[in-house]
């Protein structure tokens, strides 16, 4: 199974670039997920009528904390794939999401808030941060990402948002 991540698109409205992504980028993936900050009702509603599934994020309007939850767990490909934006400073994020999930330990987390691509293992539990696709973010580059799950084994690819 192919899924797709992204998160901190950080949109008041849909863009051609935000259509790209979806239709282009992500184009293999079965499933999409967003990890926050998307920003506007009227972006989540665009998102969701193309099957993405999302939770918010701290920059959010009080529409998207009332639509979709902050914390949550898709199942994909016979794993567990824990979704969630993050928040506060960049250093300890990982930690600080870790602690949200210990209760009940996806085989997979997404995450976002930092802007930072990043794909590991922190606590020996799989990390994926897509990073965001707008370079006017914070990073040089825009990225979005490819999750690939076949069986036991997780990978995972950053894919340049090249417009």
């Amino acid at each position: 199974m192919i899924v797709g991540a992204m998160s901190d698109t950080h949109l008041r409205t849909p863009d051609h670039v935000l259509e790209y992504i979806l239709d282009e980028l992500l184009a293999p993936a079965e499933l999409i997920l967003h990890a926050g900050d998307i920003v506007t009702q009227r972006v989540l509603e665009y998102l969701e009528e193309r099957g993405v599934i999302a939770v918010c994020g701290n920059m959010d309007d009080y529409e998207i904390y009332d639509a979709v939850p902050q914390i949550r767990t898709v199942p994909a490909g016979g794993k567990r794939i824990g979704l969630i934006h993050g928040w506060g400073a960049r250093e300890g994020l990982e930690k600080r999401i870790l602690d949200r999930f210990r209760s009940d330990m996806p085989d997979l987390i997404v995450y976002g808030h930092s802007h930072r691509p990043y794909w590991g293992r922190v606590e020996q539990v799989l990390m994926f941060n897509p990073g965001a696709p707008n370079t006017r973010v914070g990073h040089p580059a825009g990225t979005v990402g490819l999750i690939e799950i076949i069986g036991d084994d997780i990978q995972a690819k950053f894919v340049p948002v090249n417009r």
